[in-house]
């Protein structure tokens, strides 16, 4: 077709095997083949997973109790123009990214998916320098700032290169992680001149999830491929999960459609 002619194709989605790691404390892909080629004349495969490993969707089900399952989510909520924003040259450990940022380096328009590339995917298990505990434990994120905004812009998703698109201090993550967290309350004091609980007081928790998933604004954790050759640009995005009846997240192929 001539369309296709005139469009080339970027995976930003993370490869995934039984060396993935999941979320923190969320159960890992498990992989086995029960048939071979020889006697059964075609090969088989049993996989065990939870829906939180590698590049996946996180569906509005996973914190909402009357939230949408992954297969209720329409196709245009789910394929549709993006704003694709680089923030890796203000990216670091525990720092804290706003709207202005993201405004400051690409155009939003109002309804927009919303891709967010800090660099961080450097650290992904696939990487030369990759550092599982760097990439979950101590990338980016936002603060309530940011979900307020995201709600005014009415995003259909975000997608994230990193654990997840909360702060990781301002999830479970802060209770398992008391070496990190205290590195993290230090680091809020010097930069911000607040501590971590300041920042992140209790009615703030998780903010990217219980803010945003009731409105089914909802994103995409762990994006990997080919994200960082389409920055600070719009193009059309798409998310590619299971048709998942009562699925609360799924692993799924995002891609991103740009015109040449």
């Amino acid at each position: 077709m001539k369309f296709f002619e005139k469009i080339k194709m970027y995976d930003l989605t993370q490869p995934i095997s039984h060396l993935t790691p999941a979320w923190p404390t969320y159960e890992p892909l498990q992989i086995k083949f029960f048939k071979r080629l020889a006697p059964n004349g075609a090969n088989g495969q049993l996989i065990t997973t939870s829906n939180h490993v590698g590049t996946h969707l996180d569906g509005s089900l996973h914190f909402c109790t009357h939230g949408r399952d992954i297969a209720s989510i329409p196709l245009d909520d789910l394929i549709g123009p993006a704003a694709v924003v680089d923030l890796s040259d203000i990216a670091e450990d525990y720092g804290i990214y706003s709207s202005k940022d993201i405004m400051e380096r690409v155009e939003v328009k109002k309804g927009d998916i919303l891709v967010i590339y800090t660099g961080y995917l450097r650290y992904s298990w696939d990487q030369p320098e990759a550092d599982e505990v760097r990439y979950m434990i101590k990338h980016p994120g936002p603060t309530m700032e940011f979900a307020n905004w995201c709600k005014e812009m009415d995003i259909k998703w975000i997608g994230v290169d990193c654990g997840s698109a909360d702060h990781p201090m301002n999830t479970k993550i802060r209770d398992w992680m008391p070496v990190q967290a205290k590195e993290c309350d230090e680091v809020f004091r010097k930069k911000y001149g607040k501590s971590l609980e300041e920042v992140f007081p209790p009615d703030h928790y998780q903010l990217m999830h219980t803010q945003l998933f009731h409105l089914d604004i909802i994103h995409i954790e762990n994006l990997g491929g080919d994200v960082d050759k389409i920055l600070n640009k719009r193009t059309i995005v798409g998310c590619f999960p299971w048709r998942f009846v009562d699925g609360e997240s799924s692993i799924c192929r995002v891609v991103a459609f740009d015109e040449e």
